[in-house]
């Protein structure tokens, strides 16, 4: 996705990504899916959060939830997935089909 910020100089194009952000506790990984600024830090400033991963879910938790119209709708706008998050997708569409 291009988003365009008028400066002094000129224009500034911004590469966006859906990637995993780390959350939960210490040997308990929780992951947020979110759309952010590929410049930012992992955990950091993010656009939108798109849904949730968490790989150690017990047997009646919900192990994975992901909006896929939003994330179809960023993917339209240029928007470029992680390998994990494109792992994960694939997840998705085939627990769906």
């Amino acid at each position: 996705m291009r988003v365009f910020k008028k400066f002094s100089e000129g224009f500034e194009t911004i590469m966006v990504t859906i990637r995993l952000a780390r959350a939960g506790a210490k040997k308990r990984p929780f992951y947020h899916v979110v759309v952010a600024d590929s410049r930012m830090s992992r955990d950091g400033r993010f656009i939108e959060r798109l849904g949730f991963y968490n790989p150690i879910a017990a047997d009646h938790e919900e192990n994975m939830r992901i909006n896929k119209v939003r994330v179809d709708y960023w993917i339209s706008h240029g928007a470029k997935t992680s390998e994990r998050v494109s792992k994960l997708l694939r997840q998705v569409q085939t627990q769906a089909a």
